[in-house]
């Protein structure tokens, strides 16, 4: 074998180790520190539009058994990590299906929380609402299932689909949009759910078409969701597509590019 063929065959095999290496170490960052997140639906609207493409930080809470590569933690639990806080966007495991959800914090360990004519209770407290202007949207087919938005009006396709905006405000001063499609949903009155130690309960800010705490899990709703299931926060949409396919780049959105979430 000649120098000229010993060294291109060298060459070969650097290039295979280097892109070897490299998918190694993009794949240990995708599962220790950022997820990406694709939104399939609307309960989070307007927070989070079907077709948000971001990634979630999952080292804001620590790691934790859906986050460690192969269990390789070096203990178990979670280490490193802030305490979830109310108004925190966060992406989950559901308890029983074990799909990832994502939808808003609103009761820690210890919190009472209840809905009283689509009113939020914290703790025997009212959350403090505001009035705003309607949120509209076209009514039209959204995101790769072709889903229609749910509207408070009776639109035709193509026509304005309006939904009732208010302004909620938890106690510790984090400030969103909620939606409601109606008055009277079958969770705008609940029974008082008390959070147990270790957990905790979640909303969609689109209220009337969220499964999420305040439906239990034997209706496939989320329930209380352990500490353990928490994948991480959701801090920033990278971009968004109002196509049926992230790939669709003519359709994403120019407004949603790096878009800080609240």
């Amino acid at each position: 074998m000649s120098e000229t063929t010993t060294r291109k065959g060298d060459g070969w095999w650097e290039t295979v180790r280097t892109v070897f290496w490299a998918l190694v170490i993009a794949g240990l960052f995708r599962t220790l520190f950022f997820q990406p997140f694709w939104i399939p639906s609307g309960s989070m609207k307007e927070t989070l539009l079907i077709g948000d493409f971001l990634f979630v930080n999952k080292m804001a809470y620590g790691w934790s058994r859906w986050s460690c590569p192969m269990g390789l933690c070096p203990i178990e639990g979670r280490l490193f990590g802030a305490m979830p806080e109310r108004g925190d966007i966060v992406v989950f495991r559901h308890p029983v299906s074990g799909e990832d959800y994502v939808k808003r914090l609103i009761g820690l360990p210890g919190d009472r929380i209840q809905m009283r004519a689509g009113l939020l209770y914290i703790n025997g407290e009212p959350v403090r609402r505001q009035p705003a202007e309607d949120y509209v949207e076209t009514y039209a087919p959204q995101g790769a299932a072709g889903q229609m938005p749910r509207c408070r009006n009776h639109p035709q396709p193509g026509d304005a689909c309006r939904k009732r905006r208010e302004i909620e405000t938890l106690p510790n001063g984090v400030s969103y949009p909620v939606l409601s499609i109606r008055d009277g949903g079958r969770a705008d009155d609940t029974a008082e759910f008390t959070v147990p130690e270790g957990a905790f309960f979640f909303m969609g800010d689109n209220r009337d078409n969220s499964l999420d705490s305040r439906f239990p899990q034997s209706q496939g709703g989320v329930g209380f969701v352990p500490y353990e299931n928490l994948i991480g926060r959701a801090d920033r949409v990278v971009f968004s597509s109002a196509g049926s396919s992230m790939l669709a780049f003519w359709t994403w959105r120019p407004d949603r590019y790096l878009h800080a979430l609240d």
